[in-house]
């Protein structure tokens, strides 16, 4: 794949390009932090020597000289304030404006460049002190300002010298904004105006913000050639950007012209080598798929599932007249790590277009595919799977679309508002609670009650007791016995004996206190066989006229088994309903039972279902690169599928919309 690419000389260069002026600018800047901050002995106007003027002068600049700067600009105070109507009034300026801005007081530098303009506005020295006055807003970091003050400065100058200084300060200005479309046209002006020693240190900049555009920028540029811009360098970055982007075709144009009009740059080489690789990259067998299954080892029987659901969706696929042939290569990675890269690696010297898996090893799998460049379609509802790269597509069932399907249906079908939550402390029961609270908050829900038990928990008494509140003991002083009026009542006013009150007060002590089921529903996410245990108890305490909600894992005739009379009307979500009225769905049915002799579970028909998707957009006549594979996936459209009308969002993550199912008899049945 293109992303794999590695170009060392150039990536070399194009640092070292962009370093020159960082390295320059910060050993300026680190000059003048010493200089400013250089510890010299004080000097006031009251120890000068009684002095001639212009000797007050020389030995000022001798200090400025030996960046000795607080001594000198005391001695340039003294110099102006003894002598503002002389020649050399407007250098003492220039030299405490310069000064100040080196200690960083900006305020008082542009204060003493401003009196040169107002107060000497026919001195030499004038387009200096406008020049460095719009210096300092840059040093300051008030990039705006510096843009909004250049044109009235350029006004004012016409040396070819501070013309080159302006259009690189505000090259460097435009490129503080991040903007370095405008960066390279004042770069460009700055290297019109260069003298030979300049033409550098200018270059390295027009190199280093042409190396920060977009493709966008490149095309207006190059539409508009301007004779000094390094059109060699615009062109070279313009096909370099469209291979990053993925945009072949574009690239091999503009890098092909390229050669044509350079045959002798100094990137011809690796011009060269950059078209070899998009050409090699470009080349795959676009009829061929790959498959990562475990076909052996702890989870084979589902890969031979999956497996199954890619036959059956070969045979219809092929057999529709007018389809191209599809190749399928399968390779088995039984649910291991160092099989799964092997058989990764096998398959793209194979140049397959695409691939279908794996089930388990998905995130490793799915790193490597998209560092391949190869699209890959996952079946797992692993965590950030889609998040991987661009080449990363998810179809399957996952926590938060089950939880969507069964908080919505119970909240807004049903109108319930107030739940309970049952759920094994572990990862499977802790991340479905949390999901299933937070999307009953948002839909307006409320969660009176959360319990949690024991993965090996058999006796689930004790979470039960604390979700209907008759686990802890009442407190003595509001038990019935101990209050006065209910004991002067039980004393002989009654009507009773007292033999037999006693007996009855007894009878009523031994009792358990009453349950209060303050819910309307009870969320357990668990398996099977633990539901099957804990209903029964749930019965006992009298929760009975509550909705049991559960996940896909409930669908299972074995719940129904240990369970019957307690899940009735149990509700749970499902990617794939065998028993659906959808004529797809049963005519899917009835060709997996006539070929294998059993039904199909959710497995072999989301895995029929994204087999079919790449047969369809692998038929496409215009697909020529991976990428393309990838772009018509995502612009999938509610494609037509046995598990739900299926598309993938921008990330590569399916959308679809699950089923409903609840427990009726000995059946489950499809809710509306």
């Amino acid at each position: 794949m293109f992303r794999h690419i590695y170009f060392p000389k150039f990536i070399e260069l194009r640092i070292n390009l962009a370093m020159k002026p960082i390295h320059i600018l910060i050993s300026l800047c680190m000059l003048t932090f010493f200089a400013a901050c250089a510890a010299k002995p004080g000097v006031t106007p009251d120890s000068l020597p009684a002095e001639r003027d212009d000797e007050l002068f020389s030995r000022a600049e001798m200090l400025f000289d030996s960046k000795a700067y607080d001594e000198a600009i005391v001695l340039y105070d003294e110099y102006f304030s003894r002598n503002a109507d002389k020649p050399l009034a407007t250098a003492a300026l220039m030299k405490i404006g310069i000064i100040h801005a080196l200690s960083g007081d900006y305020d008082k530098a542009r204060a003493a460049y401003g009196k040169i303009v107002s107060e000497y506005p026919s001195s030499s020295i004038v387009p200096d002190a406008v020049v460095e006055d719009l210096f300092t807003y840059f040093q300051e970091g008030r990039y705006q300002e510096v843009i909004d003050l250049a044109p009235g400065v350029l006004q004012r100058v016409e040396s070819r010298a501070y013309l080159f200084k302006i259009h690189t300060l505000l090259g460097d200005t435009h490129m503080a904004m991040d903007s370095p479309i405008d960066a390279i046209d004042n770069y460009a002006r700055a290297r019109a105006h260069a003298i030979l020693s300049e033409q550098e240190v200018v270059s390295d900049k027009l190199l280093e913000a042409i190396a920060r555009l977009d493709s966008t920028d490149i095309e207006i540029l190059v539409s508009r050639p301007y004779e000094n811009l390094p059109m060699d360098y615009l062109m070279f970055q313009l096909g370099f950007n469209y291979a990053m982007e993925e945009r072949y075709d574009e690239a091999l144009t503009t890098l092909t012209e390229y050669l044509e009009i350079y045959p002798e740059h100094e990137n011809q080489s690796l011009v060269e080598n950059l078209i070899d690789d998009i050409k090699k990259n470009a080349v795959f067998n676009r009829h061929t798929i790959g498959c990562l299954l475990p076909l052996s080892g702890p989870y084979e029987v589902f890969g031979n599932r999956a497996l199954k659901g890619i036959e059956l969706a070969l045979a219809q696929f092929s057999a529709r007249r007018g389809n191209p042939p599809i190749n399928i290569i399968v390779k088995d990675t039984a649910a291991d790590p160092n099989k799964t890269m092997m058989a990764l690696e096998e398959l793209y010297r194979d140049q397959v277009a695409a691939i279908l898996g794996p089930i388990v090893t998905s995130e490793m799998a799915g790193r490597e595919a998209q560092q391949m460049g190869v699209p890959i379609i996952a079946f797992t509802q692993k965590d950030n799977i889609p998040e991987i790269g661009d080449k990363v597509f998810r179809n399957f069932i996952t926590p938060e679309m089950q939880v969507q399907a069964i908080a919505s249906f119970t909240v807004q079908s049903l109108g319930l508002s107030r739940f309970a939550i049952l759920y094994p402390d572990e990862t499977y029961g802790l991340t479905y609670m949390n999901l299933f609270w937070d999307k009953l908050l948002e839909l307006g829900g409320t969660v009176v009650g959360v319990e949690s038990y024991k993965p090996n928990q058999t006796d689930f008494i004790v979470p039960i007791k604390k979700l209907v509140g008759i686990y802890y003991e009442i407190p003595e002083d509001l038990k019935p016995e101990n209050d006065p009026d209910i004991a002067f009542q039980v004393d002989g006013t009654s009507g009773q004996s007292d033999e037999q009150t006693l007996e009855e007060d007894n009878e009523e002590v031994e009792d358990e206190p009453a349950a209060i089921v303050d819910f309307d529903a009870v969320f357990i996410p668990d398996a099977p066989g633990k539901v099957g245990q804990i209903v029964p108890q749930l019965a006992y305490f009298d929760i009975k006229d509550v909705y049991l909600l559960g996940t896909n894992l409930w669908h299972s005739d074995s719940l129904i088994k240990i369970a019957d009379q307690y899940v009735q009307g149990a509700v749970m979500p499902d990617g794939f309903f065998a028993q659906s009225a959808s004529s797809r769905v049963q005519k899917f049915v009835k060709s997996f039972e006539e070929t294998y002799q059993e039904t199909p579970d959710f497995v072999a028909a989301v895995v029929y279902d994204s087999a079919m998707i790449l047969f369809d957009v692998l038929s496409r006549p215009h697909i020529r690169y991976r990428t393309e594979i990838r772009d018509e996936l995502l612009k999938l459209e509610s494609f037509p599928g046995v598990t739900g009308t299926t598309r993938f969002d921008e990330n590569g993550n399916v959308l679809k919309k699950m089923h409903l199912l609840r427990i009726k008899g000995k059946r489950f049945v499809e809710l509306k």
